[in-house]
């Protein structure tokens, strides 16, 4: 039992600062969509949502920014499982993050490019 709460505290040790990096890039990945398209996000309807009537955006937002870190926590369900079972395992942490991370921005492109940007008129 000592050395799963090891692993556990371990793990929260490592991943919880990483969320902040995670966060951060996907922050950077929907803000370059906003700049990259911004004439055409400017004043259109967006899901059904009337230009100006920002609350339901901002409460999607809210949504979905839950869900990526709800997504993110599955980590844990790969690394503490790893911890006990190979000795070595937290040399190779970053390969985790870095192939959830990248998951997770191909995720989110693929659902800006197919759930907003073809309500965007051309």
């Amino acid at each position: 039992m000592d050395e799963f709460k090891h692993s556990v505290a371990d793990a929260l040790r490592y991943w919880e600062p990483r969320r902040v990096l995670y966060n951060a890039v996907l922050t950077a990945v929907a803000g370059s969509w906003v700049v990259v398209t911004w004439p055409h996000f400017r004043s259109v309807q967006l899901m059904g949502i009337p230009p100006g009537d920002t609350h339901p955006a901002l409460i999607i937002l809210i949504i979905l920014a839950f869900l990526a870190n709800v997504c993110y926590s599955a980590a844990y369900l790969v690394d503490i499982p790893l911890q006990l079972t190979f000795a070595t395992w937290r040399k190779y942490r970053w390969a985790l993050l870095l192939t959830g991370t990248s998951f997770a921005m191909l995720v989110e492109n693929y659902w800006i490019a197919d759930e907003i940007y073809p309500f965007v008129p051309k």
